[in-house]
């Protein structure tokens, strides 16, 4: 059984986005029979590689799976956000010889926009898993 890390970004200014994809992230670990042996919680997407770097120090975990949303502002901070997060993400799956999955949905996208995308939360868990396989 696949044991997976969860990351999960806090930050969600319009309201419940982060709350469906957690739920979504969670469903998609079930139906695979994998397990989320732990769950971190962060301020918000920037925060995310660090999380990620401490889960996949783990010896029992095999996979982790970031969840994030970053909504379009008046300037480009929600691209610099996305642009680190992923960068940073990154460089702990490769450094750490263990998968971590992207699910920060955004940038440059509205609220309706990132409400019709919760699912990716159950997408970054279900390619976790496939990752985590031998």
């Amino acid at each position: 059984m696949v044991q997976l890390g969860l990351v999960v970004a806090q930050y969600d200014k319009h309201g419940d986005v982060i709350d469906a994809m957690r739920e979504s992230a969670r469903a998609a670990a079930d139906e695979a029979g994998a397990t989320i042996a732990e769950t971190h919680a962060v301020p918000g997407a920037y925060d995310t590689p660090l999380a990620a770097d401490r889960l996949a120090r783990l010896d029992d975990i095999d996979a982790v799976a970031v969840l994030g949303v970053v909504i379009e502002g008046d300037t480009d901070h929600d691209r610099v956000i996305t642009d680190a997060a992923a960068h940073g993400l990154t460089d702990v799956s490769l450094d750490r010889d263990t998968p971590v999955t992207l699910g920060i949905i955004g940038p440059g996208m509205s609220k309706a926009e990132a409400e019709a995308r919760t699912h990716k939360g159950g997408s970054a868990v279900t390619s976790a898993i496939e990752l985590a396989k031998p």
